[in-house]
């Protein structure tokens, strides 16, 4: 059997970190097993759905390198849902309701009211003709439901979540069309995974209700059902489900400069028994990609994790993997010497601007003039071979008996104009001899 799974966002908005994080699952899943990865864009919700989000699903996935095999879109599936639809309604597996919304709202509120589970009575089911044709003749136009089978209970083995049971009475038999004709997400994405031949389903817990009713559809359809798995939601750091996980996506990271496998490395171990680690190729978190590791306490993602992560990643990248992103004239020496001290690849531009100028550091202390001055003197007679930084340092500490801070702070900051930075061996010889004295003589 050749694994397919699918990731199929709704082109209504932008993807959110949770998303993104299914959106990976299901793919580290297909590649670690040498299957499929499908890309199904759910648009049929005609009047929201746009092209450009679409096309933004379609970016952010690419800026991650979650490349996908095959892509569809519901809108062009019509066709095949009407055909199963009519097949349905011939087996008797959906029947018209005529309620409204504000009529099915009040039987609601009143079940509620009772302490009873708020499930749709079917009272649909029951009408004779001359009450449908009544309501025919006021206008009214049916929504369609599933009629969910209540002799048996609804059983899978969740890959995640483990042995799964639902007792159907306690269900709504869940609307699949409305009365205008539009499709809702139910039968559509059930037909489509019997078309495509997804065999694996993972999302998020909040859909295991949604299973319970799918899982019936699969049968009425005479399809085998594909392996299902529901992993815990995200919540945010302060361990509540928060809302701006909702408006954390692909461009909010983008434009905060993060690398993309800090995001991979995060998400695709994220709410598992694995560590989380720092990685610069994705094969590491492929191999270890496995549904046993996950649990169903709910996963923390935290943008300050992230950050770090994002961090050590940095610091791991070679020259060969940044080069198009780095100021003009700044190579690999530049790149080992500046490396450490970023956060973000795009902070080398500030520290190669300290090397090239123009540059401006802060007046000195008024006792370390003539210690810059001593400085300038003797590093004159220094030759630039790798060591000068060492033999600078040296020299003025046996000149003028200074040692630790007094004695590296005051040269920093007249050759950097910073308190702090890169290793000044390094960053002495990318300034250079000539530029390095011109920055000490117009401080001492």
């Amino acid at each position: 059997m050749t694994v397919i799974t699918r990731f199929a966002p709704s082109p209504t908005g932008h993807l959110h970190v949770g998303n993104i994080r299914a959106a990976l699952h299901n793919w580290l899943w297909a590649r670690k097993s040498g299957g499929k990865f499908l890309l199904r864009l759910d648009d049929t919700d005609l009047e929201r759905s746009r092209p450009e989000y679409a096309d933004a699903i379609r970016a952010d996935l690419t800026w991650l390198g979650l490349t996908w095999d095959d892509e569809a879109r519901q809108s062009d599936r019509f066709a095949l849902y009407e055909e199963k639809f009519e097949a349905l309604k011939a087996s008797g597996h959906v029947y018209p309701a005529y309620e409204t919304q504000q009529e099915l709202e009040l039987r609601r509120k009143v079940l509620l009211g009772r302490g009873l589970p708020p499930v749709y009575d079917r009272a649909a089911l029951s009408l004779t003709p001359e009450q449908i044709a009544a309501c025919e003749a006021e206008g009214r136009k049916p929504h369609w439901r599933f009629k969910l089978d209540h002799d048996r209970p609804i059983l899978w083995n969740d890959l995640i979540r483990g042995e799964q049971r639902f007792d159907p009475k306690l269900l709504s038999d869940p609307v699949i069309r409305r009365a205008d004709g539009s499709w809702l997400y139910m039968l559509p994405s059930v037909i489509d995974d019997i078309a495509m031949g997804v065999t694996h389903v993972l999302r998020g817990e909040d859909h295991v209700s949604n299973t319970a009713t799918q899982i019936q559809m699969f049968a009425a359809l005479g399809a085998r059902l594909p392996a299902f798995a529901h992993e815990a939601l995200l919540t945010g750091s302060e361990g509540k489900l928060s809302k701006r996980l909702g408006s954390l996506g692909v461009a909010h990271f983008r434009e905060g400069g993060l690398e993309p496998m800090a995001v991979l490395s995060l998400l695709a171990r994220l709410g598992s028994s694995m560590a989380i680690e720092p990685f610069t190729d994705v094969r590491p978190l492929i191999d270890s990609f496995d549904f046993a590791h996950f649990g169903r306490a709910p996963a923390r993602f935290d943008e300050g994790e992230l950050a770090t992560l994002n961090q050590k990643i940095v610091h791991m990248l070679p020259y060969a993997a940044v080069a198009g992103r780095l100021p003009t004239g700044m190579d690999e020496a530049a790149w080992d010497a500046i490396r450490p001290n970023l956060e973000i690849v795009a902070q080398a531009a500030d520290w190669w601007r300290i090397v090239t100028g123009p540059f401006d550091a802060p007046a000195p202390e008024a006792e370390d003039r003539d210690f810059l001055s001593a400085a300038h003197r003797l590093l004159m007679e220094i030759p630039f071979d790798g060591g000068e930084w060492r033999a600078l340092t040296d020299a003025l500490k046996g000149e003028t008996g200074r040692k630790g801070k007094p004695l590296f702070l005051p040269l920093r900051r007249a050759l950097t104009g910073m308190d702090h930075g890169p290793d000044m061996g390094r960053l002495l010889s990318l300034i250079g001899k000539e530029e390095a004295l011109a920055r000490l003589s117009s401080r001492a």
